[in-house]
C-alpha cells in the first residue's frame, strides 16, 4: 500500500473505521523506534536492542486492517461466483510475476551523504514522513500477505496475486525503514508485527478503500517525482528518484482492485454502491488534505504548495476512478476545496486546544462545537450533488499506465 505518500493505503490506510470488539480505539497505538546513535537519556529509553521511542497514533495515522476472510473465501470461489474473469487474473498475475522493480530498489551512498546534510526541522519532518510511510506500507504487506494465505486453496491466482502484492510493500517498507537508517533511526518491524490492533473492514470496504489508496498513492508519486525532475534543487533526498517507477507498483495495485471489484458486480450496480463509493472517496481526500496541511513544511521543502498539490492529486485520482466506482465526488467544484479549507481551520483549531493546558474535561467541551462544525462541514461536502460515473462492462484486461 502506498506510504504515507499515498493516504490511505490501505484507509486500508486511513478513514472512519467500524472497530471489533477486540481493538480499544481509546488505548494509543505506538510503534517502537530503534536509534543507532546515543540517545538523550531525557526523551529516550535504553535497551539492549537500543533505544525506543513511541510513536503515538492518531485519528488520521497509518492504521492497520483486517477483514472477513470466510466471506473473501466465499466471493473468490469459482464455482460460487460465475463473474470470475479467470483469463483477467491469469493477465493480472502475469504482470506481477515479472516484477519490473526487482532491482530497483538499490541504495547508494547519495542517501547518507543527503541525510547529513539535512539538520532542523526539515530533518525532522523527513524522519516523521519516513515513518509514516513505512507504518502504512507495512499495514498493506500484512494485510496482503494474510489474504495470500487464505485464499490460497479457494482461488490460487488471487492469492498469488495478494502474495505478490505483499512482497511489493514488503519491499517498499523495507526500503523506508533503510532510509530511516540515514537519520540513525529504525522501526521495529518485529515488535510492529506483534504489537499492531486491528480496524475492522467488510471486504467491499477493503476494495473501495484499498483501490483508492493505490490510485491516489499513484498520482502522489508521479507528481512529486515530476515535480523534482523540472526542479532539481529541490532534490534534498535521493528517495524521490525512485517515485517513477515505485508508482507504477500501486498503478498495478490498484488495477487489480478494479478486476477485484469488477467481478462483483453487486458492489458496483446500485444505489448503496453510490453511496459507499462517495464515502469513500470523501474519506480519503479530507484525510489526505488535512493530513498534508498540518505537514505543509514538508511540501514546502520540496517546492510544492501544498493545497495545490492535494488538490491536483485528488482532481486526478477522482477523474481516474470515475472509471470504476458508480459514482464519484464533484471535486472540481469550487465548492469543494472551500469545504476542504473550512475543515483544515477546524482541524487546526481542534489540535490548537490538545496543545493547552485546560484539563481533560474543559479540553472535551472545547471540542464539542468544533466536532460539531467539522461534521457540518463532512456532512455538505458529501452531500454535494454527485457525478454519476463507472463501469462494470470492461470484460478485458487492459494494463494502462496512467503516465
Amino acid at each position: 500500500m502506498a506510504t504515507e505518500m499515498a493516504l490511505v493505503k490501505p484507509i486500508a490506510k486511513f478513514g472512519i473505521t467500524k472497530t471489533p470488539k477486540w481493538n480499544n480505539p481509546s488505548v494509543p497505538f505506538c510503534v517502537k523506534m530503534m536509534s543507532t546513535t546515543t540517545p538523550t537519556p531525557t526523551t529516550t529509553t535504553s535497551s539492549k536492542k537500543g533505544t525506543k521511542k513511541a510513536i503515538k497514533e492518531t485519528l488520521l495515522a497509518p492504521r492497520f486492517y483486517t477483514t472477513d476472510f470466510d466471506e473473501m473465501e466465499t466471493l473468490f470461489n469459482s464455482e460460487i461466483n460465475k463473474n470470475l474473469n479467470e483469463a483477467e487474473f491469469e493477465a493480472l498475475l502475469q504482470e506481477f510475476k515479472t516484477d519490473y522493480n526487482q532491482t530497483h530498489f538499490v541504495r547508494n551512498k547519495e542517501f547518507k551523504e543527503a541525510a547529513d546534510k539535512l539538520d532542523g526541522p526539515l530533518r525532522q519532518i523527513f524522519v516523521e514522513f519516513l515513518e509514516r510511510s513505512c507504518t502504512a506500507e507495512f499495514s498493506g504487506f500484512l494485510l496482503y500477505k494474510e489474504l495470500g494465505r487464505r485464499l490460497k486453496k479457494t482461488n490460487p491466482v488471487v492469492a498469488e496475486i495478494f502474495s505478490l502484492m505483499s512482497r511489493d510493500e514488503a519491499r517498499h517498507a523495507g526500503f523506508l525503514n533503510k532510509g530511516l537508517s540515514d537519520f540513525n533511526l529504525a522501526l521495529d518491524l518485529g515488535f510492529l508485527t506483534k504489537a499492531r490492533k486491528y480496524t475492522f473492514f467488510k471486504p467491499k470496504f477493503i476494495f473501495y478503500a484499498t483501490y483508492l489508496s493505490e490510485k491516489i498513492g499513484y498520482w502522489r508519486y508521479i507528481t512529486i517525482y515530476r515535480h523534482l525532475k523540472a526542479n532539481p534543487e529541490y532534490q534534498c533526498y535521493p528517495i524521490f528518484k525512485y517515485f517513477e517507477n515505485w508508482c507504477q507498483d500501486e498503478n498495478r495495485h490498484g488495477d487489480f482492485f478494479s478486476a477485484l471489484m469488477k467481478a462483483q458486480p453487486q458492489f458496483l450496480n446500485d444505489w448503496k454502491a453510490k453511496l459507499w463509493s462517495r464515502f469513500f472517496c470523501l474519506s480519503v481526500y479530507v484525510t489526505m488534505y488535512l493530513n498534508d496541511c498540518q505537514r505543509t513544511a514538508f511540501y514546502e521543502g520540496i517546492g510544492l504548495k501544498t493545497k495545490e498539490f492535494d488538490m491536483h492529486v485528488i482532481i486526478e485520482t477522482n477523474r481516474t476512478t470515475a472509471r470504476i466506482f458508480p459514482a464519484v465526488l464533484d471535486v472540481e467544484n469550487p465548492e469543494f476545496k472551500r469545504r476542504l479549507d473550512n475543515m483544515v481551520a477546524i482541524n487546526e483549531k481542534l489540535l490548537a486546544v490538545g496543545e493547552t493546558d485546560d484539563i481533560p474535561l474543559v479540553k472535551n467541551f472545547k471540542r464539542i462545537p468544533l466536532i460539531a462544525a467539522l461534521v457540518s462541514e463532512l456532512l455538505a461536502t458529501y452531500l454535494m450533488k454527485p457525478i454519476d460515473s463507472g463501469s462494470v462492462d470492461i470484460s478485458e484486461f487492459d494494463p494502462q499506465l496512467v503516465y
